[in-house]
């Protein structure tokens, strides 16, 4: 039996995953165990949980796989600053004392961290591996994938030099076919808008999508005519006189500001139709791209299917869109997506490329629902909340879900707390919060009072797999909301009724749809269908909901505030629970109602705990 430990670290999103003959024990993200979001730094936590799963230390692993080269992307670093010499030596400077101090001898630093976390000496740690970053990202999205051979997609900011590489898998064996390199990145295109627009780099790029429907394309024919040169088989150049990612501390220059006619938007300041007319341009460019290049993809491999990874995988309408348009009979999509996923694809990469482990497709995925992280026992559950001085009562499955079926009826918000935490960005009926998607307000709700976020964001709908047709234009299955979809024109409300002749932030108050809460304002939905066998009691509860108001369909958002990672254990869902103004708590078989709850310290000083995202 062979035991294989996956890291990625250093970089944003630090996770790690084990892997046992090939078959995927556990996985977890460093964020839900230090509380801060995208944590870069070694993730210590995510590996013991991952040995605990696997009940076994450090030293009985057989090897420890990096997700990237750490010396190429140093080569790639110095090549950049030399090309673009004498420009760049601030950010040069600024970045030499921590690739000196740390990264260069990654090795030694694994070593040493490996060491202290397994209690050993450093000649007793397993072999440590190095895969290449997109060799990572390819290997999480073919290895678990349904598809005996597939075509592979990778699209990120950057690993050590690839931008973009497109792969073969067949069985066990991934060969690389191509790529586009550094700095020519449809990733950092994506991010400097997202910077442009105000929002955070490496976070607030799922704001730029969910804001591209406010606004209207004007700005893609100027984006096409001056800043990308894209090819009609998808290949693309970016001129890089409109960026400073090479070289400067910013993501944009002063030629890109003064294309667009104006400086970036000031963080948390006012959003203007400008950026919703700029978030519809760099979203449209980008799905022309995604799709242009997986219908080449399609002619040079021949291939039926299409496998996706790397952080711009997560563009959901970009997915919907190549599931739709594209030439392929299905695609999957990895839902680790971005660098926390490489953790994985490195341990897959070590076992069937390294080892040529064997691997075989039963029609359905191996990520087990991406229920891979912690999940808490009763006597567990019961401590953590005991603690908090919760008050709570026990149900067995039948009461609870028809008692929380006649709650969010009700149209209260209920933050739903169930089995192994979701490995990848979405909260997936593990860690989420739910409601009634019927209610008009449930949207503004959410968002301003239980999330604390912007007004504009929308949310998701998890619908019972086996109706997804009935609400949706989709005919399988979506379980990892990875693709958005139309909602049914049957249960849209008309443009001419619903005011839709509205612009801009105007339209979030425009009626849609029967599914108000969950219908974008472009009558699109990011969709999550839930699937008995991988999540039994999220879908009994889409079950009674459904028999109690005729609606196969929850609202789902991830179980956190604005800046703050999804919770990981009873106490950070409780905490949240009490900080914010949902109604109901269920953890395991604990439900908690607000008005029963002990008097909780009522101030926002826990508000700076988390940095804005």
């Amino acid at each position: 039996m062979t035991t294989i430990l996956g890291i990625s670290a250093y970089y944003h999103d630090s996770a790690a995953a084990l892997v046992r003959d090939g078959e995927i024990v556990a996985a977890a993200q460093e964020e839900r165990f230090s509380r801060k979001k995208h944590d870069s730094r070694f993730p210590r936590h995510a590996i013991a949980y991952c040995l605990q799963e696997a009940g076994i230390r450090l030293t009985e692993v057989d090897e420890v796989v990096f997700y990237d080269k750490p010396l190429v992307k140093f080569e790639r670093l110095l090549e950049t600053y030399l090309s673009y010499a004498p420009r760049g030596l601030r950010s040069f400077i600024m970045a030499m004392p921590v690739w000196l101090k740390e990264k260069l001898y990654l090795k030694s630093t694994l070593k040493k961290e490996l060491a202290e976390l397994g209690q050993c000496k450093k000649k007793d740690l397993p072999q440590l591996l190095f895969a290449e970053h997109h060799q990572s990202h390819a290997a999480s999205a073919f290895y678990p994938s349904p598809f005996e051979k597939a075509a592979v997609l990778c699209l990120d900011g950057v690993g050590e030099w690839a931008t973009t590489s497109a792969w073969i898998g067949e069985g066990n064996r991934l060969q690389a076919l191509w790529e586009i390199d550094f700095p020519h990145s449809l990733g950092l295109l994506y991010s400097a808008f997202t910077y442009y627009a105000g929002f955070k780099v490496n976070s607030g790029e799922y704001k730029l999508m969910g804001l591209a429907p406010y606004g209207e394309p004007h700005y893609a024919d100027l984006i096409y005519k001056h800043i990308i040169d894209l090819k009609e088989d998808g290949t693309f150049r970016l001129n890089m006189d409109y960026f400073n990612y090479c070289t400067g501390l910013t993501m944009t220059s002063e030629k890109f500001h003064k294309l667009f006619r104006g400086p970036p938007r000031k963080p948390e300041s006012k959003l203007t139709q400008k950026q919703m007319d700029i978030a519809a341009s760099i979203q449209v460019v980008t799905e022309e791209v995604v799709l242009r290049l997986a219908k080449t993809l399609h002619r040079e491999t021949g291939m039926d299917y299409l496998c996706l990874a790397g952080g711009v995988a997560l563009n959901c309408v970009a997915n919907g869109r190549v599931l739709r348009e594209g030439p392929f009979k299905d695609i999957w999509i990895q839902p680790a997506a971005g660098d926390a996923g490489g953790a994985l694809g490195a341990a897959l990469s070590a076992w069937h490329q390294h080892h040529d482990g064997k691997r075989e497709t039963t029609g359905a995925d191996k990520m087990a629902g991406a229920y891979l992280g912690p999940a808490f026992s009763r006597d567990q559950i019961r401590a953590e909340l005991d603690r908090m001085n919760a008050e709570y009562v026990v149900m067995d499955d039948t009461r609870l879900t028809e008692k929380l079926a006649e709650i969010l009826a009700e149209k209260q918000v209920v933050g739903w707390f169930q089995g192994r935490m979701e490995f990848g960005p979405r909260a997936l009926g593990g860690r989420s919060i739910i409601g009634d998607p019927r209610s008009p307000e449930m949207q503004s709700v959410m968002n301003l009072k239980i999330k604390y976020r912007e007004s504009f964001r929308p949310f998701a709908p998890a619908v019972l797999a086996e109706r997804v047709s009935d609400y949706f234009e989709l005919d399988r299955p979506s379980p990892y909301m990875l693709i958005v979809a139309p909602v049914k024109e049957s249960l849209r409300i008309p443009e001419v009724q619903n005011g839709f002749h509205m612009f801009g932030i105007d339209k979030l108050h425009a009626l849609r749809s029967q599914l108000q809460s969950i219908t974008h304002v472009d009558y699109s939905a990011r969709i999550q269908t839930v699937h008995a066998e991988t999540n039994p009691r999220f879908h009994a509860l889409l079950k009674a909901f459904e028999q109690k108001t005729g609606c196969g369909v929850l609202v789902n958002t991830s179980f956190n505030v604005r800046g703050e990672p999804i919770v990981g254990s009873p106490t950070d869902a409780y905490r949240c629970f009490m900080r914010t103004e949902m109604d109901y708590l269920v953890v395991g078989d604990f439900l908690m109602s607000k008005s029963s709850q002990p008097p909780w310290k009522k101030d926002n000083a826990w508000m700076k705990e988390f940095e804005l995202d």
